[in-house]
């Protein structure tokens, strides 16, 4: 398959900073575990919480808690960093494809 660099170097810009920004995202989800009380619904835990609910509560069906402790954001920022340094790392796929002549 014969991909264009250009193109790849524009799926790298996109993809770069949305997996990052859900890693952020899921690392404060993180904090917001230690914390059960926190008001979710309200600014400004919604900004973490909306996004990354609909993923952590199909996770939680396969992973349930830990001693009542909740690791599914772990999970996935262990996923979302994979992916991030798998496709767009400094060795990352998209990264050696961008650089292909």
């Amino acid at each position: 398959m014969d991909l264009d660099p250009n193109s790849v170097k524009l799926v790298i810009a996109f993809l770069g900073p949305f997996l990052s920004a859900f890693g952020f995202l899921f690392i404060l989800r993180i904090v917001m575990s230690w914390y059960p009380k926190l008001p979710v619904d309200k600014f400004p835990y919604v900004i973490a919480y909306a996004p990354t609910e609909p993923l952590l509560v199909q996770t939680r069906k396969i992973i349930p808690p830990l001693g009542g402790v909740d690791v599914t954001p772990v999970v996935w920022f262990g996923v979302i960093s994979f992916l991030n340094e798998i496709l767009v790392g400094p060795q990352g796929l998209l990264v050696l494809l961008s650089q292909q002549v």
